[in-house]
């Protein structure tokens, strides 16, 4: 049987049910594994972590709204995760990890070897979670790190913590998408993003939605998109006190940008000479929006699931009509 999907959102989990989940995990035959809002036993979740440690087939979890509500929970994850070696996407937004939760996990995700997407939005975190998450993003020459991070809507972090994450994703090797957006960052440290953002040759997203900035900073990432090379491709700065002017100026010229890369590469032209001539074709990492849901968790699981052209062969959903949490399992 080929890897499938469990998505469950919001139900009240019985034994039996989780007990199925972990034996699909054993088997690998689950690819996906979404808990998000759901509550069951801390054994239950304990149970879970461990069958997670034993998955080789999953590369996507989602525990967000939640689900990892204590520091023994928290353990447990993180004992799963050192002995995990398939996860590439972890969800944990909306968890209560606080900076003492980041400290449990640090090692488990700093040395995990395929994890590349992290969502710690709504975690409640501070400066010292920072600290620990900016050693996620290594500088250029150093083992590959983070290509997505999302830290929407912790307002612990203070501004000297962001200024640290700046100077890390200016010297990251590997960060794609860096979504921020809820904090009170301000025109200050939306200047040294800026820097950032000017120094990376790999951010293609930054998301600074709701973040309290002004045309000061937009006119800041206008003079920088027009005068200076970056790999920027979306810069969201919705719900700012920002002009739509400037805001349609940016997005002209990163548009231009991206378009002038389309021109630099050369025709393909037939034969061995020119097998490595050609650039490659940027993979495109934005973030799907669901504007209906509330602040936090607001971001669907991106895709960063390897590509594969079969289909998944076992669904496990709950339906959350009859309010008796039944899963349906399909067979396909």
């Amino acid at each position: 049987m080929l890897p499938a999907s469990i998505q469950i959102t919001g139900e009240l989990l019985s034994a039996a049910e989780v007990q199925d989940i972990c034996e699909s995990l054993k088997e690998d035959s689950v690819r996906l594994l979404s808990v998000r809002g759901c509550q069951l036993s801390d054994r239950d979740f304990g149970h879970i972590c461990r069958s997670v440690a034993e998955s080789h087939s999953l590369v996507q979890l989602n525990l967000n709204l939640g689900v990892v509500s204590s520091i023994s929970r928290t353990r447990h994850l993180a004992d799963a995760l050192k002995t995990n070696r398939s996860l590439q996407t972890l969800f944990l937004h909306g968890s209560p990890l606080l900076d003492a939760g980041l400290v449990t996990l640090n090692v488990a995700l700093s040395t995990h070897p395929a994890l590349v997407c992290l969502d710690l939005g709504d975690c409640m975190l501070g400066d010292e979670a920072l600290s620990l998450i900016c050693g996620m993003l290594p500088p250029d020459g150093a083992k590959s790190g983070l290509r997505e991070l999302t830290l929407s809507a912790n307002p612990g972090i203070s501004s000297k913590g962001w200024a640290r994450l700046a100077i890390a994703v200016a010297h990251s090797s590997q960060l794609r998408v860096l979504n921020l957006d809820y904090n009170p960052l301000g025109d200050q440290i939306a200047g040294m993003l800026a820097v950032a953002v000017a120094s990376s040759r790999t951010l293609e997203v930054l998301d600074l939605e709701g973040t309290g900035l002004t045309n000061q900073s937009a006119q800041v990432f206008l003079d920088m998109v027009e005068n200076y090379p970056t790999s920027l491709q979306i810069l969201v700065l919705a719900e700012n006190d920002i002009s739509p002017e400037l805001q349609q100026q940016i997005c002209d010229l990163l548009s231009e940008g991206e378009d002038d890369d389309d021109r630099e590469a050369p025709p393909h032209q037939p034969g061995p000479a020119s097998s490595g001539s050609r650039l490659p074709i940027r993979d495109k990492f934005q973030p799907i929006r669901d504007k209906h849901q509330p602040i936090r968790d607001k971001y669907q699981p991106p895709t960063w699931l390897p590509h594969s052209n079969s289909s998944p062969q076992m669904v496990l959903l709950a339906s959350g009509l009859d309010g008796a949490g039944i899963c349906h399992r399909l067979d396909l």
